[in-house]
């Protein structure tokens, strides 16, 4: 084989005060309509499909050309055009080149092409490609024969769906989606329910800002890549705009573009956050206006979250109704841990005024954040692994098993910074407790060192309020890091942080990973369907008369190792005084009457006398054979005599 297989906003008129809640009411409006959206085209299915069977089957040698080619699926796929093409032993399309057709009943999901009439003898090349109910893309190859194997020069296609430059950037894409989210629902939620002051902050601002943009940008990446990602795996056909259509009608499509609908309403909710919220001053309006926030950030986030839980592997599997709320779970609870860590080390770095309070908060929200990941995190190992062998066995629980591992040392970590921040003590403010004389002295002795001039221009006591407050600012950062319980927290937050990156990753690889659960199921599927024998080689004696003169004795005959793929043939033929017995002919079929295979003839060669023998004689899938056995004792006696046999 030498070639390649081708690859396929409020109303006026509501109060002030009102406002936030109307928000919230709206946003709630436009999370709902987009959860309908997509649930409206969401059915179960198990999380990624897997092919269990064929017709022919892999290595198959059929004596009649078939007139279609089906494959059958462990679940839901999508299939468009090209997406089963039959070649001949030169490359040649030798199916129609019509759509696949559906040929579904109940609850086995299979597809046929049609082949050409009178295809020749040979051996021929089927390759596949579709995209799973989990929106990931499959694909594979195999070869049959027509006839007798033969050489060809089409080559199995060896890369994967979804791999090449296109699968990286879009394994980037997810990767920076996650990542965008925690930060940017962690970071609004660190500082909605730990430290309200932090919305002036501007680290804070920006960090949540960038991850507002990240998530946007890798989302636009991802709907721009999907079709090349699941189709041609060529970088130019992200602009293709009949690609992008296409995209749009799917199930992940919808999320996506419902994605960047919510992230608008994210935009919305970032610009009061940190405008209108962080300049206001009353306490009674700003509580109001947290309680609007927090419902209305809660809805966006949860809305956002939707969108993974809804398109991939939680809305396809076993209890799919369950799965899918569980996972919008378990997205938030990391998004408030793991962003709201991002955001933490972003204060204890970059601003000098949070206090020992707000550290405390966010210790609180972290566990009850374990705590959910932990229940949630159970029920979805359970759901995508199913059994203790693909846990060990698969790579879905290999990597889930270093995830685990990556938790563990992560809350290792976040026991010690408990430890620093039960520690912890108060920044001090302007109205705080008192702090070192001498050195608030000496970091103020050159502002205070120039006489105050009451008739100085108003640009220059400006200047000098500005010097006062930098001064200010200098001596809190001065005292934040003479602080060693606050440096051991800043310490071991930061190793949280490096930590979770990696265990983000793992999470980014384990969403695109076959489930355990379903390859166990397909690898179970595919060796039911062709499972090779561990009885060893096959007996069988067979007694035959053809009726003339000397045309008694018995066929004996071993098939080694009697099981599907290639086997020997050693035949002997006895005389009824048992001893060798010569005949000018013999030869044999084989017959799989249950799949209508054959009869495939074999022509065994004589070795010795009353000694017969053949190598390479293909049983292309398990089951119970017929074999035929013809002997021709003279010119015109002759006799054919069968039995069946059990293969795998």
């Amino acid at each position: 084989m030498t070639a390649t297989a081708p690859h396929f906003g409020p109303s006026p008129s509501v109060p002030p005060m009102r406002r936030p809640l109307a928000v919230a009411a709206l946003l709630a409006a436009l999370v709902t309509m987009v959860a309908g959206l997509l649930l409206g085209g969401a059915a179960p299915a198990s999380a990624h499909a897997a092919l269990t069977g064929s017709d022919p089957q892999d290595g198959a040698v059929v004596a009649t050309a078939p007139k279609e080619i089906t494959l059958t699926f462990s679940e839901q796929v999508a299939m468009g055009d090209g997406s089963i093409r039959v070649l001949d032993p030169g490359g040649k399309r030798a199916d129609t080149g019509a759509a696949p057709r559906d040929l579904q009943s109940g609850s086995t999901v299979k597809y046929g092409v049609t082949l050409h009439s009178g295809l020749p003898d040979g051996t021929y090349t089927v390759a596949w490609q579709a995209v799973s109910a989990d929106s990931h893309p499959v694909s594979g190859a195999f070869t049959f024969s027509i006839g007798a194997p033969s050489k060809t020069t089409v080559a199995l296609p060896s890369d994967e769906a979804g791999g090449g430059l296109v699968g990286a950037l879009y394994g980037i894409a997810r990767y920076a989606a996650y990542a965008g989210f925690i930060v940017l629902a962690g970071g609004a939620a660190f500082v909605l329910a730990c430290w309200q002051r932090g919305a002036g902050a501007r680290p804070l601002q920006r960090l949540v800002v960038r991850g507002w943009l990240t998530l946007t940008a890798a989302t636009l990446a991802m709907l721009l890549l999907r079709s090349p990602y699941t189709g041609s795996g060529k970088l130019a056909d992200a602009f293709d705009l009949d690609g992008l259509k296409a995209v749009l009608d799917t199930k992940p499509g919808a999320a996506l573009v419902s994605r960047l609908l919510l992230l608008g309403a994210a935009a919305l909710f970032i610009a009061v956050l940190f405008g209108a919220y962080a300049k206001r001053e009353d306490e009674r309006e700003k509580k109001d206006l947290t309680f609007g926030l927090a419902i209305g950030g809660a809805v966006i986030a949860a809305g956002i979250a939707g969108t993974w839980a809804l398109a991939e592997h939680a809305s396809t599997g076993i209890q799919p109704g369950i799965a899918m709320p569980v996972d919008v779970l378990h997205l938030l609870a990391v998004a408030a841990w793991l962003g709201g860590l991002a955001a933490l080390l972003v204060a204890l770095y970059r601003t000098p005024d949070i206090g020992a309070t707000a550290v405390r908060r966010f210790s609180r929200i972290a566990f009850g954040s374990v705590l959910v990941l932990t229940a949630t995190g159970l029920y979805q190992s359970w759901r995508q692994v199913g059994s203790w062998s693909a846990l060990t066995g698969t790579g879905y629980g290999q990597l889930l098993l270093v995830k685990v591992g990556l938790v563990a040392v992560l809350v290792g970590v976040a026991w010690i910074s408990r430890r620093w921040t039960a520690r912890l003590a108060e920044v001090p403010t302007e109205a705080g407790t008192a702090v070192d004389p001498q050195m608030d002295a000496d970091a103020s002795a050159e502002v205070e060192s120039e006489p105050a001039d009451e008739s100085e221009d108003p640009s220059r006591a400006a200047q000098l309020a500005r010097q006062k407050a930098a001064v200010a600012t200098a001596t809190k950062k001065r005292i934040r890091d003479a602080d060693p319980e606050r440096s051991g927290l800043r310490r071991s937050v930061l190793a949280e942080v490096g930590v979770a990156v990696a265990l983000l990753a793992v999470t980014t690889v384990l969403t695109s990973t076959e489930p355990g659960r379903t390859e166990e199921e397909a690898a179970r599927a595919s060796t039911g369907a062709s499972a090779p024998a561990t009885e060893g080689p096959v007996t069988l004696s067979l007694p035959f008369d053809t009726g003339g003169r000397n045309g008694k004795g018995t066929v004996r005959m071993d098939i080694d190792p009697g099981r599907t793929g290639a086997n020997g043939l050693h035949l002997w033929i006895d005389g009824p005084d048992g001893q060798p017995m010569d005949v000018p002919e013999v030869k044999l079929a084989f017959t799989l009457k249950s799949k209508d295979i054959g009869p495939l003839p074999v022509l065994p060669d004589r070795l010795t006398e009353g000694h017969w023998t053949a190598s390479g004689i293909q049983i292309p899938m398990a089951g119970d054979w017929k074999v035929a056995v013809t002997v021709r004792t003279s010119d015109i006696d002759q006799t054919t005599i069968g039995k069946n046999m059990k293969i795998g």
